[in-house]
């Protein structure tokens, strides 16, 4: 009996599901295994990590797996594809494909069919596959300039929220959660981390402002909103080149944000209907991992992001 391995390299997080030709024998997680993200090292041992969770819970040696698909966020970079490659070579034996985040959770969600997914997690993009095959995407150019709605832009308007409350002379709970989390001791210190080069790890301020937007902190609010907001554009830009006039289509949703913000989805879907009442969003939120046990199996053909 031949398995397969679908793998889930988030900046965040790993999830890696083990299946046969019809069912998922085993699944196991890890933290984030991206390399842009964490680097080299760091993604080598998460994947090993997940790897061997997964063939453990299984009772199948890693060289057994007859072909493994990973989808992560910027596999169309040949440097970035190789170490990837090499380090699940390490354990495995079989194909190892390496595919773009947006390829498997179009997968996951619409089994090779036509429909438009946004990713929100440490980053952000949309991509889409209309009925003709014709595929487009918007959003994930990277932290810098891009990756609008996500984990990482989320927590770095967090940081902004609370230095804008200070200069307004206003009370925010955010600014003593940065401190705690970042292990820092004044807001000057806050200062000087977010402004470091590198940059510091702002996807891990994200459930702080969920937690201050539980609490009824008005700014963390407005940040959940217009990421939403910001997510439903991306999804907007892709709509409106693949599908013209009132045709319907089909929206599904994958990604931590969504995953953990209830107002997010609420405000994405609210915001996209308004912007295209034809677009049919699925509630669930999307797991990655899925579609790329799917394209391990070899269903359909997937590409790089």
């Amino acid at each position: 009996m031949p398995y397969f391995l679908g793998i889930d390299g988030g900046g965040s997080k790993t999830t890696c599901l083990l299946g046969d030709e019809s069912a998922v024998l085993a699944d196991a997680s890890a933290p984030g295994s991206n390399p842009i993200r964490v680097g080299e090292e760091r993604s080598r041992q998460a994947l090993h990590a997940a790897v061997r969770e997964a063939c453990a819970a299984a009772q199948v040696q890693p060289s057994q797996i007859a072909r493994t698909c990973i989808g992560l966020a910027g596999a169309a970079r040949p440097p970035i594809e190789k170490q990837v490659r090499t380090a699940l070579a390490e354990l495995l034996g079989g194909e190892i494909e390496v595919a773009g985040d947006m390829a498997v959770a179009l997968e996951a969600a619409f089994r090779g069919g036509p429909g438009l997914i946004v990713i929100a997690g440490t980053g952000s993009i949309a991509y889409g596959r209309n009925e003709r095959g014709e595929t487009s995407r918007a959003g994930g150019w990277g932290f810098a300039v891009s990756d609008e709605g996500s984990g990482h832009w989320i927590g770095r308007a967090a940081v902004a929220a609370a230095m804008r409350a200070h200069d307004l002379g206003e009370n925010s709970v955010l600014i003593s959660s940065i401190m705690n989390t970042w292990h820092l001791g004044s807001r000057d210190d806050v200062v000087r981390a977010a402004n470091a080069v590198p940059p510091p790890d702002f996807a891990e301020l994200f459930p702080l402002v969920l937690a201050a937007a539980a609490g009824g902190d008005s700014r963390a609010s407005e940040i959940l909103t217009q990421a939403a907001m910001e997510l439903a554009q991306l999804a907007r830009i892709v709509a409106e080149r693949l599908w013209r006039g009132q045709q319907a289509f089909r929206v599904a949703i994958t990604g931590g944000v969504f995953q953990n913000s209830p107002l997010v989805r609420q405000v994405f879907g609210n915001s996209l209907r308004s912007l295209h009442p034809q677009a049919q969003i699925e509630p669930k939120v999307v797991e990655p991992a899925q579609g790329a046990l799917w394209l391990a199996r070899g269903k359909v053909a997937s590409s790089g992001s």
